[in-house]
């Protein structure tokens, strides 16, 4: 892609790849962080990009560099090579001026972990939209580190009108009702969800989902209590029902044919064409998805093991983070806009391009049509955030998704994944 005007906006795709949801259309430039002085006040930014619709922090970033008459250099990376540019640049000293960060701890880009590395310099305005409660996702040493850019519920994305035309006349409110759709889905000719099982980032987010209602409904201070030793994963019936699931799901057909072998990239195209009736997603998806194919989705929770409590995973899982080595004009105009970020006007329109919740809040007339299933939830706080952004270290992570993939390929069992999960606690 070329400079949009002659002070403004610029876009790089740093690696050609398959991205996300669905494929990234190839672009080509220049990955590393271009000169910047203090008299242009010009910063560049480092995103993670599921495909070319999803241009929302490009958008944003365009407003505000025509605003302020500066040039923004936005650099994309795809979803399974993001975490490694972000950390391999920023230990080369070389990283972008801001980029896109997870909250917590679990991953190798999350924000509390970057911060106790000395890799980011503490933010102004962020604070004021930091969701009540959750203030230690951001912060270290009592300094704030990222800025949270919209809340968004990870659960079923689902396709209703594929549904209905399968005969399943709405998404199934209890876990025996789930499996009875799969059977219908079946007949019909489909699958009710199509997971990424290939891929450990997918496979993990698809025990999340469910361990939401298995375990955090209960006792949503879990990862408190195994930060402390009270609990284990190995001792959890929650934990372990979870993944009991699963087996369940898998040995009733409600996943694609080769779920183990899926990647991200099947998901889209069977949500569209009907192949498949859900997955297993963040909220955003079904914006970004729906709007390329020129469908409508809608976002539902997990079901729960029994009776029809409805809850699930919302959160704000992405933020914006400044580098500590950007030159000082940089981090001047970077603070700038993410001050600019944090007011409601510019969250509410962020959430609206991106697919979300407002960062900063939002009515149910407010909400967009996908999130119609979750008022209820929203009400009544029926919610927590995913549970690996407080796990202490990546590899806990990794032990649940690849367990999955093992669980799909009828390699592991429950009991060995948890045990592998609890030896990946440091």
């Amino acid at each position: 892609m070329t400079q949009t005007r002659e002070r403004g906006l610029r876009v790089w795709c740093g690696v050609v790849a398959i991205v996300g949801l669905v494929s990234l259309a190839g672009c080509s430039g220049n990955s590393s962080q271009t000169d910047q002085t203090d008299e242009a006040a010009g910063f560049t930014a480092m995103i993670m990009q599921s495909n070319d619709a999803d241009d929302y922090y490009e958008r944003m970033l365009q407003v505000f560099a025509e605003q302020r008459d500066i040039d923004i250099e936005v650099i994309y990376y795809p979803g399974d090579a993001y975490n490694t540019q972000v950390t391999t640049q920023l230990q080369s000293g070389n990283a972008a001026d801001i980029m896109i960060l997870t909250p917590g701890t679990g991953q190798a880009v999350s924000v509390v972990t970057l911060a106790e590395a000395g890799f980011l310099e503490p933010l102004d305005a962020a604070s004021a939209v930091i969701p009540t409660g959750t203030e230690h996702l951001y912060s270290f040493n009592g300094d704030v580190f990222g800025q949270p850019t919209g809340l968004v519920p990870v659960g079923m994305v689902y396709n209703d009108a594929t549904a209905t035309a399968a005969s399943i006349d709405e998404f199934p409110s209890t876990f025996s009702a789930l499996l009875d759709a799969c059977a219908t889905a079946r007949d019909a000719g489909a699958s009710f969800a199509v997971v990424a099982g290939a891929v450990p980032a997918g496979a993990g987010l698809l025990a999340q989902i469910i361990a939401a209602t298995r375990v955090y409904e209960e006792d949503p201070d879990w990862n408190t209590k195994r930060e402390a030793g009270e609990v284990t994963f190995a001792d959890s019936d929650g934990w372990r029902e979870t993944l009991e699931d699963i087996v369940e799901l898998n040995e009733a057909g409600c996943f694609q044919d080769g779920a183990a072998a899926g990647a991200f990239d099947t998901i889209a195209p069977s949500l569209s064409t009907g192949s498949s009736l859900s997955a297993p997603l963040p909220g955003g998806a079904a914006q970004s998805i729906g709007s390329s194919a020129g469908i409508e989705l809608t976002v539902h929770p997990f079901p729960a093991a029994s009776g029809t409590t409805e809850f699930m995973n919302i959160s704000a899982n992405y933020t914006w983070s400044l580098n500590a080595k950007a030159s000082d004009g940089a981090k001047t105009s970077a603070k700038d806009f993410l001050d600019w970020m944090a007011q409601p006007a510019q969250a509410a329109e962020f959430a609206k391009l991106a697919g979300l919740i407002p960062i900063t809040g939002a009515t149910e007339s407010e909400l967009l049509p996908q999130f119609a299933p979750l008022v209820g939830i929203l009400e009544s706080g029926s919610y927590v955030p995913l549970a690996n952004t407080t796990w202490p270290a990546p590899a806990i992570y990794d032990a649940l998704g690849v367990g999955v993939q093992g669980l799909l390929t009828d390699q592991l069992t429950p009991e060995a994944i948890l045990q592998s999960m609890d030896a990946a606690w440091p």
